[in-house]
C-alpha cells in the first residue's frame, strides 16, 4: 500500500450513522476501510457495510486484535471513547504493531465541535502540560477559522440512541459475550430519564426563581458543576471513585475553609439519570458539615450565566473548566484535564483555593484554546444530520493525513 493511501480499522463509534459516513468518505478517496462489529447497535448502524463480527470473550480480543491488524496491513484505527472495555487494549496495543489510534470524543469546546485527538483523549492526551508550550504554539498558529453553527436535536439524537439500543435485543443470540460499558440496563436507565424530565418541568420554574434571588442579592458564591457518575472522567481519569465521593469531599473543604459569607451552588448535569439522590445526599451533608443554608443545589439553569457572576469554580475535570476559563472565572481542577495548567487554573490544594483563588491568564488562555483547537477539534456533531456530515468531512482530511494537526506541533 502507498504511503498516500492507508488502511482503516473503525471500532465502536458513537449511537449514530457518523462512523460510517466518515468510513464512506475514506473509501471514496482510495483507502481501505475495516470493520469491527461488538453488538447488533454496531452492525445495524454500519449496515450495509461489510464487518467483520467479534463475539468472543473480552480476554480474547487483544489476540483478535492482533490478527485483524495483520491481515488487514491497518494503519489507522478509530474509536469513539479510549475507555470503553473493547477499546482499551486497542488503544494501549496499536502502536506496538504500528498502528495509529485517533479517538473521537464530545468536543472539549462546546457545541459545535467534535474531539479528534492521536492516540487519546482526556487523561491520555499528549498535549502538554507545560504553559510555555503553548504560549510558543499559540503565537506561530493562525488564527481558528469561525464554527459552522447548526441547531442540534435532543429528540434526533435520543431516538439514534433508542435504535441502536433496540437492535441490541439480539446480542444474546448473535453476540452473547458482549457487556455494555453503561452502568446500569437500558430499559432501567430509560426509565430514570423519563422520571428525571418529568420532575425537571416541576423544578424549572422554582430554581429559576431561586437562581434570580442569587444573583440579585450579590451574595459571593462558588460553582461546582457535577459530572455523571459513571463519566469515565471521573472513573478512569480522576482520584475519586463517583460523584458523591466528590461531593463530600468539596463540602467538607468548603466548610472548614471557605469564607463565612460564601455559599456553594451546585448543579447537577444535564445528563444525570437520576439513580443517585444527590438533593438527598447533599441535604445530609449540609446538616453534617453545618452548612444550612449555605448550600444552594439546582437541576436546571444555564451553567454560563452562573459561571458569569460565581467568584470561582470547583470541578473534577468537566468541560465546563473551559467555559469557566473562557469567562475569567478562578477554576480549580481536581484532577488533570488537559486545561489543569499553571497560569490557567489554582495549583494548590482545595483548602486553599476558597480564599486565595487567581484570575485565569487570558493571554495564556487565548494560546491554549487556539491550539487545541487547532490539533485536536473538528466542527461538526456527533448526532445531528447537519453537523455530522460536517464533522464526517472535517474528520477525513485529519485521518488521511501523513501527520495529524497534533502530530505537526509535537
Amino acid at each position: 500500500m502507498s504511503a498516500s493511501k492507508r488502511s482503516f480499522l473503525f471500532l465502536q463509534g458513537p449511537c449514530s450513522p457518523l462512523f460510517g459516513q466518515i468510513a464512506d468518505r475514506l473509501r471514496d478517496r482510495g483507502h481501505a476501510v475495516h470493520r469491527i462489529n461488538f453488538n447488533g447497535g454496531d452492525a445495524t448502524y454500519w449496515a450495509p457495510r461489510k464487518a467483520t463480527c467479534f463475539r468472543g470473550k473480552l480476554e480474547t480480543l487483544p489476540e483478535f486484535l492482533e490478527h485483524i491488524w495483520a491481515k488487514h496491513q491497518i494503519t489507522d484505527q478509530v474509536l469513539f471513547g479510549d475507555c470503553r472495555p473493547v477499546h482499551k487494549e486497542a488503544a494501549r496495543q496499536g502502536g506496538s504493531f504500528g498502528v495509529r489510534t485517533h479517538v473521537m470524543e464530545c468536543g472539549y469546546f462546546r457545541p459545535f465541535w467534535v474531539t479528534l485527538e492521536l492516540e487519546g483523549v482526556n487523561g491520555h492526551s499528549l498535549l502538554p502540560k507545560e504553559p510555555d508550550w503553548f504560549r510558543d504554539v499559540g503565537r506561530r498558529l493562525p488564527k481558528n477559522p469561525p464554527a459552522h453553527s447548526f441547531r442540534s436535536s435532543f429528540t434526533k439524537q435520543a431516538a439514534y440512541d433508542v435504535f441502536y439500543h433496540l437492535a441490541g435485543i439480539g446480542n444474546p443470540v448473535f453476540f452473547p459475550h458482549y457487556k455494555t460499558h453503561v452502568p446500569v440496563g437500558i430499559p432501567m436507565e430509560y426509565a430514570c430519564y423519563l422520571r428525571r424530565f418529568a420532575l425537571h418541568r416541576l423544578y424549572k420554574q422554582q430554581e429559576a426563581q431561586m437562581i434570580g434571588a442569587l444573583l440579585n442579592a450579590n451574595t459571593p458564591f462558588y460553582l461546582f458543576p457535577l459530572q455523571l457518575n459513571s463519566d469515565a472522567q471521573i472513573i478512569h481519569h480522576s482520584p475519586f471513585h463517583n460523584m458523591p465521593e466528590v461531593i463530600d469531599f468539596v463540602m467538607r473543604s468548603f466548610a472548614k475553609h471557605a469564607p463565612a459569607n460564601t455559599q456553594l451552588v451546585i448543579k447537577n448535569h444535564p445528563l444525570d439519570i437520576g439513580l443517585v439522590n444527590y438533593r438527598k445526599l447533599i441535604a445530609k451533608l449540609s446538616q453534617r458539615f453545618e452548612l444550612t443554608g449555605r448550600i444552594v443545589y439546582i437541576e436546571t439553569g444555564l451553567i454560563n450565566s452562573l459561571i458569569k457572576h460565581a467568584v470561582g469554580m470547583v470541578t473534577v475535570n468537566s468541560t465546563s473548566g473551559c467555559a469557566a476559563l473562557e469567562l475569567d472565572c478562578p477554576t480549580i481542577a481536581l484532577s488533570e484535564p488537559i486545561y489543569d495548567l499553571p497560569g490557567l487554573t489554582f495549583q494548590g490544594e482545595l483548602d486553599d483555593f476558597w480564599a486565595a483563588y487567581a484570575k485565569p491568564d487570558k493571554s495564556l488562555f487565548r494560546y491554549f484554546r487556539k491550539t487545541v483547537m487547532y490539533s485536536t477539534q473538528i466542527n461538526g456533531s456527533l448526532y445531528c444530520e447537519p453537523g455530522s456530515l460536517l464533522a464526517a468531512e472535517n474528520a477525513v482530511h485529519v485521518l488521511e493525513a501523513e501527520k495529524t494537526p497534533l502530530e505537526k506541533l509535537l
